[in-house]
């Protein structure tokens, strides 16, 4: 798992100037949903960026949720974004 956190850090570091990543992963507080996919990640990324910070908020999550797509087709079930 933290290999593929990792991945997600190279894939956003590779395409936004950063000044700070944290991923954590919340999967373990929803698998009682009737939803559930242990394949499938909820995840939480906290970003410092100058960058993203001068984009209004929808602008800076669609940058980032592009960049993510197709993890967030395969991999990733919930993706909780705080930009500061």
């Amino acid at each position: 798992m933290e290999n593929y956190l990792e991945e997600i850090k190279i894939k956003l570091k590779k395409n936004i100037k950063i000044e700070k990543i944290d991923i954590v992963d919340n999967s373990h507080l929803h698998s009682k949903h009737k939803s559930f996919d242990k394949n499938k990640k909820h995840l939480k990324i906290i970003i410092k960026s100058s960058f993203l910070k001068n984009l209004n908020k929808i602008e800076g999550h669609k940058k980032i949720m592009e960049i993510l797509k197709d993890d967030l087709r395969e991999k990733i079930h919930a993706l909780e974004i705080k930009i500061s």
